[in-house]
């Protein structure tokens, strides 16, 4: 059933405020952190509610589901592929989306790299490395000491722009629980001078934003009732 606007609206005002005062509280700037709407499990008409508020970048994770939105509003809006990336999609990802904010393995960034030169695209793709900070065998990407060596790989694949890192905290009632994987997560970004640092969901957002959160990726808290 399709989500009503007004409550869209509402969700997204809590969600706004919410991003202010952990801001404020980590004596950051609001508008430096970039809400990525995560529409995955909702349709069109939700994604218009959004851009109608505002909203400008959207996350999916399955290209194929993602197609009809994508291409109904590819000019009103930039999306974020989430998901983890498999190889034999390349070709749908590179030709859907405007970065990829998931690459949690050599062989994906590498078939991200083949089918950006074989599409001609002319402008880097931009994407996040997922590191596994807590590394819970569950969660996908790097380990944190395999980064300096990952980013040296990486840099030789000139059809890719890496903008920073991304990381999921474990799943926890409590969203205080996360603060130390996001506290890490900046740290690595830090040290390897990587300015994009994704991290927090609808659960954990604010402790995201106090810990360095330059994205957030809010899904359901923008769609409950």
């Amino acid at each position: 059933m399709p989500v009503p606007q007004a409550v869209i609206e509402r969700n997204l005002t809590e969600v706004r405020q919410r991003i202010a005062a952990a801001s404020r509280r980590a004596g950051r700037d609001a508008g430096a952190i970039q809400l990525v709407a995560v529409t995955k499990s909702v349709g069109a008409g939700e994604v218009q509610s959004l851009l109608d508020l505002g909203v400008t970048e959207f996350g999916e994770n399955r290209p194929h589901l993602a197609r009809e939105k994508i291409e109904r509003f590819r000019h009103a809006a930039s999306w974020h592929m989430i998901g983890a990336v498999q190889r034999r999609k390349c070709p749908e990802i590179v030709r859907l989306f405007d970065c990829v904010d998931a690459v949690d393995r050599i062989e994906a960034a590498e078939a991200l790299h083949r089918r950006c030169e074989e599409s001609g695209r002319e402008a880097p793709l931009p994407i996040l490395i997922e590191v596994n900070v807590s590394g819970e065998a569950s969660k996908h990407g790097f380990a944190p000491e395999q980064l300096a060596e990952v980013l040296d790989t990486l840099q030789g694949l000139s059809r890719l722009r890496i903008d920073g890192l991304m990381t999921m905290a474990p799943f926890s009632d409590r969203p205080e629980d996360s603060r130390p994987y996001f506290a890490r997560l900046r740290e690595l970004a830090g040290a390897n001078r990587l300015a994009a640092v994704s991290m927090g969901m609808s659960n954990d957002f604010e402790i995201a934003v106090e810990e360095g959160a330059t994205q957030v990726r809010i899904g359901s808290a923008l769609f409950k009732d």
